[in-house]
């Protein structure tokens, strides 16, 4: 993996996407000052730069938006400069960051922290901003001032938002501001003790469980709130097939809700924290559920209800993670495998098509948060992710690039590969050494 500073670029042989219109067209895209100047086939050289994109794809720039950079407060799980190199071998040339660091992201000095410091990277960073001040669910955050100093949304994430008249509160305020809310949908009553999926497996295992009512009775209260304050609710991290059915009906009924799903909540089940031996990577929030929720998350991703393909990228050092399993932290990283699992589960199987799942994970994120949208054409600054949705590799541990370790998919099949990246002047290639 090479990072360069090459305004001047000419990307010869590649396969154009369109993620929103799903044609394809042959043509090479020559680059000046990050600037794209031409688009055809058959350019020739005029002395810049040159990356070779025969057999690849080449789309917008795709965008993450719920990843976990850490930063400030918690650098040795994760920084800024560590988590967009993970990005940018994922693919992407965005990511929106959540608010859970230290001081978390609930005054303007913060959010403006964390772009300048994302500045000089490849990637792209759009913080989203605490919903309440401390993300102690108690008092709303200067919703405006977070907005002006660049935040995109609001979330308390890894805090559900408990108190129903701060979050009607919460939307009112941000349907102002034209932002969403972003909720981790979970009533802590019911499963706050949990380390897994309630079911099955937990009662063999012995392990308290996070049912996933506690998940679909959020749902329920968020959707009546947005249908009645009239703002935009967007459910993290879907996991359960029946919240799946609660987004679709209450969209039907055009009220605001969105929503995202991760790749591990379609790749793999709860059985898993069985099979691996309590393996501490495996543990995840929400947690893993069984084969009938990946079947209605695949199911809403095929009909258009889940927007959004994200990852939650959630790095823990290893001396963190590497305990007990009803001791260890939740959560895994995702930005590397994204794709990888993406190609697997949705491409090849025919859930989705290469451009639709592109969309979801480029089109969508940045269409729910008010984001400029990319485009391959000239005059427009240059914003490219280079895949395939073919190649079959094998992730190990040297394709983590992340600072943290933790993640179960090492030794998985991964089926597609992002090559490389483009953006801000800076070519990111991930077959270099």
């Amino acid at each position: 993996m090479t990072q360069e500073h090459t305004p001047h670029l000419l990307i010869q042989g590649g396969t154009l996407l369109n993620p929103e219109s799903g044609k394809q067209k042959k043509a090479d895209i020559r680059i000046k000052d990050g600037v794209i100047v031409e688009v055809g086939a058959g350019l020739k050289s005029q002395g810049e730069a040159s990356y070779d994109a025969t057999g690849k794809l080449i789309s917008i720039g795709w965008m993450d938006m719920h990843v976990h950079l850490r930063e400030p407060g918690f650098e040795h799980k994760e920084t800024i400069i560590t988590g967009c190199r993970a990005a940018a071998y994922g693919g992407f040339t965005a990511v929106a960051c959540m608010p859970n660091t230290n001081p978390p992201i609930h005054t303007r000095d913060v959010v403006e922290f964390i772009i300048e410091r994302a500045e000089k990277t490849p990637v792209d960073v759009h913080p989203i901003a605490c919903v309440s001040k401390n993300r102690a669910g108690e008092s709303l955050s200067e919703m405006a001032d977070l907005a002006a100093g660049g935040a995109v949304a609001f979330s308390d994430d890894g805090s559900p938002v408990q108190d129903s008249g701060l979050m009607r509160h919460a939307l009112e305020y941000s349907s102002m501001l034209n932002m969403p809310i972003i909720n981790h949908e979970e009533d802590l009553a019911l499963g706050v003790k949990g380390h897994m999926h309630e079911g099955e497996v937990s009662t063999r295992l012995g392990l308290a469980g996070i049912p996933g009512l506690s998940e679909e009775i959020m749902i329920a209260r968020d959707i009546l709130l947005a249908e009645y304050t009239g703002g935009h609710v967007h459910v993290a991290h879907i996991s359960t097939a029946k919240a799946v059915d609660q987004v679709r009906e209450a969209k039907k009924n055009g009220i605001k809700v969105t929503t995202e799903v991760c790749p591990h909540h379609f790749a793999i089940t709860d059985s898993w924290v069985e099979t691996s031996g309590y393996d501490t990577n495996t543990k995840m929030h929400p947690p893993l559920r069984p084969q009938s929720d990946i079947d209605g998350i695949k199911k809403g991703l095929a009909d258009g209800t889940i927007d959004a393909i994200c990852t939650d990228h959630a790095p823990h050092a290893s001396f963190e993670k590497e305990v007990e399993f009803i001791s260890a932290p939740f959560g895994i990283l995702g930005l590397e495998t994204a794709w990888g699992l993406t190609g697997r589960e949705i491409v090849a199987t025919g859930v989705l098509s290469v451009a639709q799942a592109v969309h979801k994970l480029s089109v969508a994120p940045r269409s729910i948060l008010s984001i400029d949208i990319p485009s391959i054409e000239v005059g427009q600054k240059a914003n490219l992710t280079i895949f395939d949705a073919t190649t079959e590799w094998e992730f190990s541990a040297k394709d983590i690039k992340s600072k943290s370790t933790n993640t179960p998919f090492v030794g998985s099949k991964m089926v597609g590969k992002a090559w490389a990246v483009y953006n801000k002047s800076i070519l990111v290639d991930n077959t270099a050494e």
